[in-house]
């Protein structure tokens, strides 16, 4: 196996008092993992000590590349694997091994009871399973329709005889006998799990927890989910869809979390693993155990929350966190320091009904292949992956991509990718650019490379005005943060389009996923279904408002008994109300700021109001319809709990200079000779003034021709673009593709 190990955070710490001598750290040590497609990262810190990152081959099994990587970070600080897991204080976790298995159908084989008659919910789905996922434009084209067959085949749902009104009223009684008679012929088909969805189970839960008891009786020890614990919502399909993505991965996620906390805890680890949740916060495995499916998006969403951290380091609240890797470009939006949610995710042709912090990606990033399709310059959305990888990787690939654009603009250092780990094929990539982008464009090289760029740079600039203007948010009022190997090297030129004065990197940048799972609240989010309908002009009854108020209640004190058990600190709730108009297909979740559980007449108003407010800003002025009167759907609750975070305190590394070379900005013909810095941790303080790159061991930072980089007290890079960078860009690009054409 081929040894990664990238000291990417090497800060020359003074902490309070002197740090024990090499293999004496006294210490405890803050863990933050990560596995991606490509490579697991680590993210280790001691509190006023020392903090660095590593990275290993993430392996079949992903838990053997966490133990690699670790067993790299107890080699470092010259300890024994035993005695650093001794150390561990906290360990977050994110991984990608439920969503890969989703995606792949690698998951475990499902079976699903439904109420007779609702078989086919999964085949039918929103009356657009065929085309749900897909763009504006992907919907027009039909050979990207019906791309994913259902979670599960038809041929493994049961119907059984039961039927309960959406009042809880049962109207027919559950057939037992019919239903064991269903399940006996699949005792030794090799199924792992069931999914229980009955028809309005989020009003009387009697005949799921029955259905529940007969399947162990019958197929043993399977895993099983019920609708009305996991997805508590109304409208079978999405609570039907979520129940069986939860069940296809419990039995895999339970076995590998299980594998990796036993292993470490007998390695010496006494402190729990803490997962990364979809909705931005961490809870130990043991109350994720029997609902995997809120992890599901735990890496982007750790991304983000590593943004916020590091927001709240530097006073930043607006912050737009974009992450550019080998495949694709992830953007998350904080507003006033808290994440944009979702209420749900799509995912393989379903939509799975489990909160999540709202990323956006689209297939743009370092492996984008370019190829010239009748006559035009396209890039991506496929991708080269790691293997073969852009061309200069020298593993087999023949197609151009985004690495050998910027290799060839000299963004990149061929002797010094990966910290100089790997040796990039200059030539390679300009035969490669030549033949299949130069040549049929009859462009120069240097064009030709720049166009690249140009079509990937704006591709990923167009998502990020979807994720702010289309939804009602001034751009100029946030602070781009660039993360992953590529974000820093392309924050340039997003921060320009989008008109943006600066960008950050953080010190983190290149595992900021890693770091967010190790510098996030406990998260424990609660979800309670409550049908109100209010005609205009109507205040709510009563008993509608002691309904509410209830319902509130409820999930307030459940998501406050859960981090209770987790031992957090400072206990907080953000709660939101599912409101649409009446007779509207869709909602919004508004904000609720009353914690104490009470919907009064007047904090019921002040919701509806801020939700016609919020209606107004992402459809237009006057496209509110209050005459309709309005729909409460269900009350969330966001619970979060203070956990420890180590203090770091740096004096880092001076940025110190290797050479200057030719590097192409906005004119492929002139290239501008550009001063190379080199670094593993900026010193605070610190000042350099552009052109010029910034090169880590896993990310380059272009400072652009009159802007100019500094690091803050923690490491993070602010890069600060000239005065009118955006008009000057626009005008330039006009005028090259002028040229072009």
């Amino acid at each position: 196996m081929e040894h990664y190990s990238l000291k990417i955070l090497t800060p020359i710490i003074r902490p309070t008092s002197e740090v024990s001598t090499k293999g004496e750290y006294s210490m405890g040590f803050y863990l933050g993992t990560d596995v991606g497609g490509t490579f697991t990262d680590l993210w280790v810190a001691q509190a006023g000590a020392r903090m660095r990152v590593f990275k290993a081959p993430t392996t079949a099994d992903v838990m053997s590349g966490v133990i690699h990587a670790m067993h790299l970070a107890s080699e470092h600080f010259e300890l024994s694997f035993e005695d650093f897991c001794a150390q561990i204080e906290r360990f977050g976790h994110g991984t990608t091994v439920g969503l890969n298995a989703l995606l792949t159908g690698s998951a475990s084989p499902t079976l699903v009871v439904t109420t007779h008659g609702f078989g086919d919910t999964l085949e039918i789905g929103r009356m657009r399973r065929q085309t749900a996922g897909l763009s504006e434009m992907e919907v027009c084209d039909w050979l990207k329709h019906n791309q994913h067959p259902p979670l599960v085949p038809r041929e493994r749902v049961i119907e059984v005889h039961e039927r309960i009104d959406a009042n809880g009223q049962i109207l027919i009684s559950l057939d037992e006998v019919q239903l064991r008679a269903a399940l006996q012929p699949w005792r030794h088909q090799g199924i792992e799990a069931v999914a229980v969805c009955t028809l309005w189970a989020t009003a009387n839960s009697a005949h799921e927890l029955k259905i529940e008891e007969m399947v162990r009786q019958e197929l043993g020890q399977v895993f099983v989910t019920l609708s009305h614990q996991i997805s508590p919502v109304v409208g079978e399909y999405a609570r039907m869809a979520t129940t069986v993505a939860n069940a296809m991965l419990g039995p895999i996620a339970g076995r590998y979390l299980t594998a990796l906390e036993n292993t470490l805890s007998k390695a010496g680890m006494r402190v729990p693993i803490l997962m990364m949740t979809s909705s931005g916060g961490v809870l130990p495995t043991s109350a994720l155990n029997d609902r995997p499916a809120v992890a599901i998006f735990s890496g982007p969403a750790a991304g983000v929350m590593g943004s916020i951290a590091v927001g709240k380091q530097r006073g930043e609240k607006n912050i737009l966190s974009v992450d550019i890797g080998g495949t694709s470009f992830d953007v998350g939006v904080v507003v006033d320091g808290q994440p944009v949610m979702r209420p749900s995710i799509q995912l393989a042709g379903a939509e799975l009904s489990v909160p999540s912090v709202d990323v956006s990606s689209i297939g743009a990033g370092g492996g984008s292949l370019a190829r010239v399709r009748f006559g035009d310059l396209t890039v991506g959305p496929q991708s080269a992956g790691a293997n073969p990888g852009p061309v200069c990787y020298g593993r087999g690939g023949t197609l151009p991509t985004s690495t050998d654009a910027d290799l060839v603009l000299g963004v990149l250092d061929p002797d010094y990718f990966i910290g100089g780990r790997m040796a990039l094929d200059l030539p390679a990539a300009r035969q490669a650019i030549d033949t299949h982008i130069a040549k049929p464009l009859s462009l120069s090289l240097a064009a030709a490379a720049w166009g690249i760029r140009e079509v990937l740079d704006n591709k990923m600039a167009d998502l990020l005005r979807r994720v702010t203007i289309e939804r009602g948010h001034d751009p100029r009022d946030f602070v781009l943060y660039a993360n992953g190997g590529a974000g820093p090297s392309h924050a340039w030129v997003l921060a320009r389009e989008l008109g943006l004065s600066r960008f950050v990197v953080p010190a983190a940048a290149t595992a900021q996923s890693a770091f967010g799972t190790a510098n996030s609240d406990l998260g424990f989010t609660v979800t309670r279904p409550i049908y109100v309908r209010l005609k205009a002009g109507v205040t709510a009854s009563e008993k509608e408002l002691e309904s509410l108020s209830q319902a509130h209640e409820d999930v307030l004190a459940q998501a406050r008994s859960a981090l209770l058990q987790a031992d957090a600190l400072d206990i907080r709730f953000d709660t939101t109300v599912a409101v649409r108009y009446r007779g509207q297909a869709h909602h919004l979740d508004v904000p609720f700021h009353e914690t104490q559980g009470q919907f009064a007449t007047a904090h019921l108003q002040e919701t509806l109001t801020r939700f016609e407010a919020m209606y107004e800003v992402l459809f237009g002025r006057g496209a509110g319809s209050a005459q309709a009167g309005f729909e409460i759907l269900s009350i969330r609750v966001i619970g979060r709990g203070r956990l420890p975070v180590p203090t770091l305190v740096g004096e880092g590394e001076p940025m110190v200079q290797v050479g200057v070379r030719d590097v192409v900005f906005d004119d492929p013909q002139h290239p501008v000779a550009t001063k190379i810095y080199r670094t593993t941790w900026a010193r605070p303080g610190d000042r350099v003034a552009g052109p010029c790159i910034i090169e880590y061991p896993g990310q380059s930072v272009v400072v652009p021709p009159g802007a100019s980089a500094s690091a803050d007290a923690q490491g993070h890079l602010e890069v600060e673009l000239p005065v009118n960078a955006p008009e000057k860009a626009m005008q330039s690009t006009h005028d090259q593709r002028r040229q072009s054409v």
